[in-house]
């Protein structure tokens, strides 16, 4: 019953003055509406079980918007390095939600002059964060505004998983006294798990490593942990998680560095993971989203990805060579963000659009 009436309150959402468009997929005819316009930088979505979403903005901005599409800005957001790709970045909202009203931020958090990934807590209290706390952050942050991750999940385990990106260093995503360039497990207070692979190395949250700038993240109807990541010239990957397992970068690599330069020793090693999907040219992947077949039963299993590089949603089918479709319109500019509604429909943001959009079967 629950279900129903999530789907419903979502259905309800009066799309903005922006026009909807008709796109063809392989799926037939879909419908791309506008459901928040108007956002700059939008970063990442969340549906609230009572209706309505929250989105993220980069530069440090969390906004309600309501079942009727009204706008309200959420107060109490901690303070973030909104510099190069830094900002505030994901919001998970887990399972209890409904009943605990605790929510997640990721954010590049200003530390020691530079800034580290951090992860924060908060109670949503009507449009006020409270009793925020800093659960974890990276230790200590660097200079340079590039690659911090940030992507969030909850397991089924109900564990949290973050994404910390290797901050340009190369070096330290093969270090496992170093938490850049990781996929990381904690409890709910931000420590480290009795059962991950590497209790006694860096903090001991380290769940995978060997990954560069991990930009995805999502879990399948298996629970089966996806994550992709930008390469370099070339090289994006799409990956299967496996605990402790070696991804890679800088050692092995798809695609060559920005100097043309090769990278690493070759595309393969001893005890390095492949990747499940590897593209070259690079798409710059964001956004990870396994979609359940709701609404499109054809597309059930089915990865939908954002391409902040090239404008357009993909859709990659991995019982079929993992062969992509894509889905372009206008308002698929740089998509930064892909998430499977309640009801099935499909969200995406456009950081060119600065919007949020719904795509739905037409009729």
């Amino acid at each position: 019953m629950r279900a129903t009436l999530l789907a419903a309150v979502v259905l309800a959402f009066v799309p903005c003055a922006m026009t909807a468009a008709e796109v063809q997929t392989g799926a037939g005819r879909v419908v791309v509406e506008p459901m928040a316009t108007g956002l700059v930088e939008p970063w990442s979505l969340a549906f609230l079980p009572e209706g309505g979403f929250l989105v993220t903005e980069r530069d440090g901005r969390l906004t309600r918007v309501d079942p009727a599409g009204e706008r309200h800005a959420v107060a109490g957001v901690p303070v973030v390095f909104a510099r190069g790709q830094g900002g505030l970045f994901d919001v998970l909202l887990p399972r209890d939600f409904p009943d605990r009203r605790e929510l997640y931020l990721s954010f590049a958090r200003p530390q020691d002059g530079g800034a580290g990934t951090a992860l924060a807590r908060a109670r949503l209290d009507g449009d006020r964060l409270e009793d925020l706390a800093i659960v974890w952050q990276m230790p200590p942050g660097t200079t340079g505004g590039v690659h911090f991750g940030g992507r969030l999940a909850e397991g089924p385990e109900g564990a949290i998983y973050l994404t910390v990106g290797e901050r340009g260093a190369f070096d330290p995503a093969q270090d496992l006294d170093a938490l850049m360039g990781k996929v990381l497990r904690m409890d709910r207070d931000g420590r480290a798990l009795p059962d991950n692979p590497f209790p006694d190395r860096a903090d001991g949250t380290i769940w995978s490593y060997g990954h560069r700038n991990p930009q995805g993240l999502a879990f399948d109807a298996e629970g089966r942990l996806w994550e992709s990541e930008h390469g370099a010239m070339g090289g994006d990957e799409i990956n299967l998680i496996e605990p402790g397992g070696n991804y890679g970068w800088p050692v092995i690599a798809y695609g060559r560095h920005y100097s043309g330069e090769r990278i690493g020793r070759s595309t393969a090693g001893e005890g390095v993971t492949q990747p499940a999907h590897y593209w070259d040219p690079s798409i710059a992947p964001s956004g990870h989203m396994v979609y359940s077949g709701r609404l499109w039963p054809e597309w059930a299993g089915d990865h939908f990805l954002g391409s902040l590089k090239f404008d357009y949603v993909a859709r990659l089918d991995p019982e079929n060579g993992w062969a992509e479709e894509v889905i372009r319109a206008a308002e698929t500019g740089r998509v930064r963000d892909i998430r499977e509604a309640p009801d099935g429909s499909i969200w995406f943001l456009s950081v060119d659009r600065g919007a949020v959009f719904r795509m739905r079967p037409q009729g």
